[in-house]
């Protein structure tokens, strides 16, 4: 077993924000990913594999003694966490280290609607129990969405001629460097379980959200709150995608919107 750290999702929306603060570590780093990157980070070794599938993840772990996992997508973290954590064990890993959501324990999932529209809460949590029970001392942080994933998905709906937002949503986006940031650091520390929460300095209605970028685009696009079922989205409307008591991000959004469009 080396001093190695394997990160999961080094291509990714957070994972190239985190990988600088690793290789500052001075730790060897092995980034897993299905294909490899147009330009990649010196000294840093690619692995292609596939979490979704299981292939090529035990070669991926092999004499790591940290995993970071931050490959995650809208559904299946839960197979991808079970995967990894399968070869890890094998491996004999000693820290695990996992990005999740705020909110992953309080929103409930449970029918098809809440599913399709807030299932990413659901697969989250499933891939926390999968963390906790797997043997391997692990940390994990839940972060609120971050400022480059909203920021995506406002731009989306944006295309619409008439842009729909669910009623009574807010987020607290955080921004991603700032959680990079923290996540460093708990990966180059001892485990420490469920860490406290990281979001953003305040919260938005997903209606602001979409207004104050089309503002900052220069766009005119009439914004309809549509009102939704199922119990995920009465718990979010009732602020479980929150932390107001752990507002400790920096970044503003209107700051992020000002930079980035």
């Amino acid at each position: 077993m080396t001093t190695a750290i394997l990160l999961t999702g080094g291509t990714g929306t957070l994972g190239r924000l985190l990988l600088p603060h690793l290789r500052e570590a001075g730790r060897p780093i092995r980034v897993l990913t299905r294909r490899r990157p147009a330009e990649q980070a010196p000294g840093v070794e690619y692995v292609p594999g596939d979490l979704a599938t299981g292939d090529n993840v035990e070669r991926a772990v092999d004499g790591a003694a940290t995993i970071v996992h931050c490959a995650g997508s809208a559904k299946g973290d839960d197979v991808k966490a079970a995967n990894l954590l399968q070869a890890a064990v094998r491996a004999g890993a000693k820290h695990i280290v996992y990005i999740s959501v705020v909110g992953a324990d309080r929103v409930p999932v449970r029918s098809a609607m809440d599913r399709m529209a807030f299932g990413y809460f659901a697969a989250k949590r499933a891939a926390e129990v999968l963390v906790a029970e797997s043997g391997i001392p692990w940390t994990t942080l839940r972060a609120s969405q971050f400022h480059e994933l909203t920021l995506a998905t406002v731009r989306q709906l944006a295309r619409m001629p008439v842009v729909p937002v669910p009623a009574g949503v807010r987020f607290q986006p955080v921004d991603g460097a700032e959680v990079a940031a923290r996540l460093a650091e708990l990966a180059l520390g001892e485990p420490a379980g469920l860490v406290p929460d990281l979001a953003g300095p305040r919260a938005y209605g997903f209606d602001e959200l979409v207004r104050s970028y089309l503002r900052a685009a220069g766009r005119r696009r009439p914004v309809v709150r549509m009102p939704m079922g199922g119990g995920a989205y009465r718990a979010i409307r009732e602020g479980a995608n929150l932390a107001p008591d752990r507002a400790v991000g920096r970044r503003t959004w209107e700051e992020f919107l000002q930079g980035n469009v």
